[in-house]
């Protein structure tokens, strides 16, 4: 279960859920080298993953559909209260990405034959907005998306 690729509904938008990030790159066709943002379903996985700031703390406890990158280039996002976090808790920390090729729209024909499993709850997919991408250092917050 640990290296299988999932097509899932995440808190955001539909995409690939994986703990390899050589399987994401071959479904999306990227090139290496790009990051990704690590999924957590819970703050006390971050401590193993990376130190926060003091000061952001409480911000990074209480956002939602947020994600953060650190002054070590770690970006991740913690998944709270969502169907999403049912894949998150069996396995702990992954990566995640948007489920199309690179620099293309979804497609689910595409997708679906690319992925290992997928994940689907009664209601469809829903294709919303990505989430909020904010820079972290000890100094300022700058929002790149």
């Amino acid at each position: 279960m640990k290296n299988l690729l999932f097509l899932t509904q995440t808190d955001t938008t539909i995409g690939f859920v994986s703990t390899d990030i050589k399987r994401i790159d071959e479904a999306k066709q990227r090139l290496d080298g790009k990051y990704y943002i690590k999924t957590l379903s819970s703050l006390s996985y971050l401590k193993a993953y990376s130190r926060v700031p003091n000061q952001h703390k409480n911000r990074i406890r209480r956002a939602k559909k947020t994600t953060f990158i650190l002054k070590n280039s770690r970006s991740f996002r913690v998944i709270k209260d969502t169907r999403h976090n049912l894949l998150l808790d069996r396995l702990g920390l992954a990566y995640s990405s948007s489920a199309n090729k690179s620099g293309e729209h979804f497609d689910k024909t595409y997708c679906e034959m690319v992925c290992d499993v997928v994940v689907s709850f009664p209601q469809n997919f829903n294709i919303e907005p990505p989430s909020k991408i904010l820079r972290l250092s000890h100094n300022f917050i700058k929002k790149i998306r």
